[in-house]
């Protein structure tokens, strides 16, 4: 580590201007590949006079920061799409050639460039317009049976206009001819906060939307919000979009301009209508004591609060909605939402958007929420901290535990426990029932199970007798659970230091505002790495550093001339080719395939990693996020890296597969270097204080933190409570 140089260090990178190094052949890396999948294409450079003849069309090859979710200009580079590509182009003519990606050696004109550089535009909208289409929600998917009745769409008629919980009993729900929920039942009552877990594609996205479509009924009373999709981009600001969520106020502050108006037009006239004036006085007067009722004064403070909360600067509250990517309009969306305060606020993933300081204001802020709250996630701290109670979605069920996360675990195996040794004594009085060969004996076995069954839920309902739609009693069954495996194979020996930063700098052309100095930094096989800092302060540009994507401005890289690289970045789905399989994706990367048949042992692979196998030969575009994240993960695997570069890797997946993560990076003897909000897989991954470094990108620096990452988080704490207080 540090600036310490061997002769096992690969040839130097160090960054000088036309360099022109010819890169050597050599087998193309997993992150050189994943680099070259459906990347959009940036404008061509110009070619000179001077090197016309040496023009190349390069190949369709990501830099990994093309729609990385940065904030724009004071932060780092994410500006308005038409200055994105601007800054790509430029960005791109002046890297150097990766030595594992491949280009053209037939010159072509400015013309042919843009030609081609149009046709790839086109087939990448008509990829993602393809893509929408085959994940577009449609209402009428989802068909929802409550008892014998048909699901109503805006909820109950007769409901008492105080009630504010929200009951259902025995209901059903299937998607496209798929079960979803049988025979379940909830109860969300008011004040309380949930967290809505259990596997992916089990349909906890799925109950959120019904709930917030009233295809599940709710009290017509009930206010409810689903933060799903990112505020619009217009020229309001960040704090207008904010500010007018709430319909109510917007639409007093006009009445009450334009009653000021009217008075201002009629004083100058010089009219004598007193009564006229007289009422125009009394209504504004109500108009104002209802502002007032409301708080409009202190409305565009408690809005920036919460914007300042998580993440943007009074800078970025006064800039155009349009101006911001995707990432920071589901910012604005929830900010949005937490603003407005919804009787039944719901939440999918809101972590997902947000660094480590955003996610951490975040459950100190909802610890305070005195309405109700539903949130699916997977981030275990988030749910201990944040939630009274939990749901999990469970073999078509709904299964409630009070407590935080740490308590539904518990009583999760205790669960476990009793369903499977009543299934145990079940399964044995049957099997002696079939050896008895006696039909009525195995029907009497049946049937006292079910009688046991009603019995039970009879007793938990409170209710001496099942009402006439309840669901019918079944016997026992063995609980099925869920899990999943990653690994990673171990690595060759490489002789240290495997991957070096010395003294480098790097900035993006035209963004003055943006710049990392001086970074020394090191890895080597064993080191465990934690980038923290606040998002677009440069913790994805550091990875690319890192990873070979970016060029240094100044400085020096030295990589081990037989490393390999392992590069999970966030906006991986971008990466992937939509018209393949998993299995055609993954054997055109790895074709070198032990066994009789290749495509079985790609199966395999896909299959430890939690990849259903009826979704091995689907079209990737038709696949979630999950379940892309695993055929990268699988990719990855198959590379057999020395060092991992992980970029928010949890963003797609659920609990089980984040733990079968943190434990195969506690088994992987290389490097690994994470990016990610999840503060309970940094504290897995950087446990062990001999071989574990807490890097934090803040002003344009990479510092090391002197302590623990538990001290890290001890310290941001502090802060965010004396503002969340304040």
């Amino acid at each position: 580590m540090g600036r310490k140089k061997t002769e096992d260090a690969g040839p130097s990178a160090k960054s000088k201007a036309g360099s022109k190094d010819a890169p050597k052949k050599e087998k193309i890396s997993v992150s050189a590949m994943l680099a070259s999948m459906d990347e959009k294409p940036d404008k061509p450079k110009k070619v000179s006079s001077t090197n016309k003849s040496k023009a190349k069309s390069a190949p369709k090859a990501s830099t990994y920061t093309d729609g990385i979710d940065l904030p724009p200009s004071d932060d780092e580079d994410d500006l308005s799409e038409e200055e994105k590509q601007q800054n790509n182009a430029s960005k791109r003519s002046s890297q150097q050639q990766r030595p594992d990606l491949k280009s053209l050696d037939v010159p072509l004109a400015d013309k042919e460039l843009k030609k081609r550089e149009k046709k790839d535009l086109l087939a990448a909208h008509a990829a993602e317009q393809a893509k929408k289409e085959a994940l577009k929600d449609d209402h009428d998917a989802f068909t929802v049976v409550i008892g014998s009745r048909a699901s109503v769409l805006d909820g109950e008629d007769g409901a008492d206009a105080n009630v504010k919980d929200i009951t259902i009993e025995n209901f059903s729900v299937s998607a496209r001819g798929k079960e979803l929920l049988k025979n379940a039942s909830v109860r969300i009552s008011h004040g309380k906060r949930y967290g809505l877990v259990g596997p992916n594609g089990m349909g906890k996205s799925t109950l959120l939307k019904l709930l917030a479509w009233r295809k599940i009924p709710v009290p017509k009373n009930i206010d409810v919000l689903l933060v799903e999709q990112e505020v619009v981009g217009d020229d309001k600001t960040a704090l207008e979009a904010v500010v007018s969520a709430n319909d109510e106020l917007v639409k007093i502050r006009l009445e009450v301009a334009s009653l000021q108006n009217a008075i201002s037009v009629e004083g100058s006239v010089d009219k004598d209508d007193n009564d006229e004036e007289d009422d125009t006085g009394e209504k504004l007067a109500e108009l104002y004591e209802k502002l007032q009722l409301m708080g409009s004064d202190a409305a565009e403070a408690q809005a920036s609060k919460i914007l300042a909360g998580l993440g943007f600067t009074k800078d970025m509250q006064g800039r155009p909605t349009k101006s911001f990517s995707g990432g920071w309009r589901m910012r604005i969306s929830l900010a949005r939402a937490l603003f407005v305060q919804p009787t039944l606020l719901l939440l999918d993933e809101p972590t997902n958007h947000l660094d480590l300081r955003a996610v951490l204001w975040l459950e100190e802020y909802l610890c305070r929420w005195k309405k109700t709250l539903v949130v699916v996630s997977h981030d275990r701290d988030f749910l201990n901290t944040v939630c009274s109670e939990i749901i999990h979605l469970h073999d078509l069920k709904l299964h409630f535990y009070r407590g935080n996360f740490d308590d539904f675990e518990s009583g999760y195996e205790q669960r476990r426990k009793e369903m499977n040794k009543k299934y145990e004594i079940y399964d044995k009085q049957l099997r002696a029932a079939r050896r008895s060969g006696s039909r009525a004996q195995q029907d009497k076995v049946k049937d006292r199970a079910k009688f046991v069954a009603s019995k039970e839920a009879s007793k938990s309902k409170g209710k001496g007798k099942v009402d006439e739609d309840d669901a019918p009693p079944e016997a026992p069954q063995k609980w099925r659970d869920y899990s999943v495996e990653f690994h990673f194979p171990e690595p060759t020996e490489l002789t240290p230091p495997l991957l070096q930063l010395i003294e480098v700098s790097f900035s993006y052309p035209n963004r003055e505002d943006f710049k990392l100095s001086n970074v020394d930094v090191g890895i080597d096989m064993g080191t465990r790495v934690a980038i923290v800092g606040p998002n677009g302060a440069g913790k994805s540009t550091l990875l690319n550093l890192l990873a070979g994507d970016l060029v240094p401005s100044e400085g020096e890289v030295r990589r081990s001339q037989k490393l390999r690289i392992g590069r999970y970045s966030q906006h991986f789905v971008d990466l992937l080719t939509m018209d393949e399989t998993p299995v055609q994706y993954l054997l055109r990367l790895h074709p070198e395939q032990e066994g009789l048949s290749k495509q079985e042992a790609v199966r395999a692979k896909l299959g430890k990693f939690g990849l259903p196998s009826h979704n091995h030969l689907t079209p990737i575009v038709k696949l979630s996020g999950g379940q892309k994240a695993r055929v990268v993960f699988t990719s990855i695997s198959m590379s057999k890296p020395h060092i991992l570069l992980l970029d928010e890797p949890t963003n797609h997946l659920d609990m089980q597969s984040i733990d079968a993560l943190a434990d195969a990076l506690d088994e992987f003897t290389g490097g690994v270097v994470l990016v990610s909000h999840d503060s309970r897989l940094i504290s897995r991954v950087c446990d062990d204080e001999e071989r574990s470094l807490i890097w934090v990108v803040e002003d344009g620096t990479v510092k090391t933190f002197p302590g623990t990452f538990d001290e890290y988080k001890e310290d941001l704490l502090r802060e965010i409570k004396a503002e969340v207080d304040d």
